[in-house]
C-alpha cells in the first residue's frame, strides 16, 4: 500500500478498552457505522497484553466523524469506551534511558 492510499482513510482511536476485547471484537463495534479496513489493538511487547487502546481506520472523515458521535461511551464487554480521533505521536526526546545507559558506558570506556 503506498502513501498515498494510506492518508485516504480516518483513522479513530478507542481507548479505555477491557483487557480481553480483541480485533474482531473492534471491528464487530463499528458496522453501522461503515466499512472497517482495519482494527488493531496496541499490546506490550514482551507479553503481549493489551494497553487497553487500538485505532480502527475508516474510509472516509464523514463516516469516522459518524462513528465517533455514536460509538463515544458505548459499552464494549461492560466497559464504556472512548472514542476520538487519533493523533499524531508528539515527538519524543531521544535521551531516554537507553541514551543515559549508553552516555555512561562511553564515559567508562574512556
Amino acid at each position: 500500500m503506498n502513501h498515498k492510499q494510506r492518508s485516504a482513510y480516518a483513522s479513530i482511536c478507542v481507548a479505555n478498552m477491557a483487557c480481553n476485547v480483541t480485533e474482531d471484537d473492534l471491528t464487530a463495534l463499528f458496522p453501522s457505522s461503515g466499512k472497517v479496513p482495519s482494527a488493531n489493538i496496541v499490546k506490550e511487547g514482551h507479553s503481549g497484553r493489551s494497553k487497553k487502546f487500538g485505532f480502527v481506520k475508516m474510509p472516509s472523515d464523514s463516516e469516522a466523524d459518524k462513528a465517533m458521535k455514536a460509538l463515544n461511551g458505548k459499552r464494549l464487554k461492560d466497559q464504556p469506551v472512548e472514542v476520538s480521533r487519533a493523533k499524531l505521536p508528539a515527538n519524543r526526546s531521544r535521551r531516554g534511558p537507553g541514551y543515559r545507559r549508553l552516555r555512561r558506558f562511553l564515559a567508562n570506556s574512556r
